[in-house]
């Protein structure tokens, strides 16, 4: 099957129940204090963790507040300053190719609309999602690893691609909830529906889930290993040659004269 599943009713009941399960996770848990902010540390987050994104940005964020200032650093600072989240070079150069188009196009503001978004440099549709996603005007659906995994396993998508992901999410998740069901499958995705060994035994989503007892991977469920070895195990073995009770004698040939 390609696609969703039919049930309008079922994203609501997996987001009801994701939200009673997960009552403590934090809606957003990078450190910003304005639109510039906020779009700087999705930035930085890809590939690291949120603490080490908040422990960079503390100071990042004092010394530099408006473009200008990213684009009068010194060369190597910038660099220097988010070393800790990795790929600072790359990042570096990201943030001034952002910084330079906001200057020049959007009057020093980060602009409100996704289209707009995904044309700054190193700014991808999911980054932009979430960017709008926490300002409250969600424009899409943001995919990560953790979504789509678990958003496969749910069957609400089949799509690796997370822009094709992304589209089938659109049409059976309510509007309403596209800012918080995004981050619901993340941290769900983390605690519960991890990639190698899911919980299943502990998931809110049990009956819910087609996947049975959950895929390792993406791959077959234990449910689909288990019904394999039970296979196996009712195919009788090949059948093994007993030795012969008369062992084949082999004669020597005579040796001709001269050989």
């Amino acid at each position: 099957m390609r696609g969703v599943p039919g049930d309008s009713g079922r994203p609501r009941e997996l987001i009801r129940r994701l939200a009673a399960a997960h009552p403590d996770a934090p809606r957003f848990a990078l450190r910003f204090a304005s639109d510039l902010e906020l779009l700087m540390a999705v930035m930085l987050s890809a590939q690291t963790t949120d603490d080490a994104v908040n422990g960079v940005t503390t100071q990042l964020f004092a010394r530099y507040r408006r473009p200008a200032h990213y684009l009068a650093a010194p060369s190597g600072e910038l660099e220097a300053l988010i070393r800790p989240v990795g790929l600072q070079r790359r990042k570096a150069a990201a943030l001034r190719g952002t910084m330079r188009v906001l200057v020049a196009e959007h009057g020093g503001r980060v602009p409100d609309r996704l289209e707009e978004l995904v044309r700054l440099p190193g700014v991808g549709r999911k980054t932009a999602n979430l960017v709008l996603a926490v300002r409250g005007d969600p424009q899409g659906i943001f995919v990560d690893t953790h979504v789509g995994r678990v958003a496969r396993r749910l069957a609400l998508t089949c799509e690796r691609d997370p822009v094709r992901a992304e589209r089938d999410l659109q049409r059976v998740v309510p509007r309403a909830e596209w800012w918080r069901f995004p981050d619901l499958l993340v941290w769900h995705g983390r605690r519960i529906c991890t990639a190698q060994r899911p919980a299943c035994d502990r998931c809110t989503l049990a009956d819910l889930c087609p996947s049975g007892l959950g895929p390792r991977a993406d791959g077959p469920s234990p449910r689909g290993a288990a019904a394999q070895d039970a296979r196996t195990a009712n195919t009788p073995p090949p059948a093994r040659r007993s030795p012969s009770p008369h062992p084949r004698r082999v004669e020597a040939r005579p040796r001709r004269p001269g050989s």
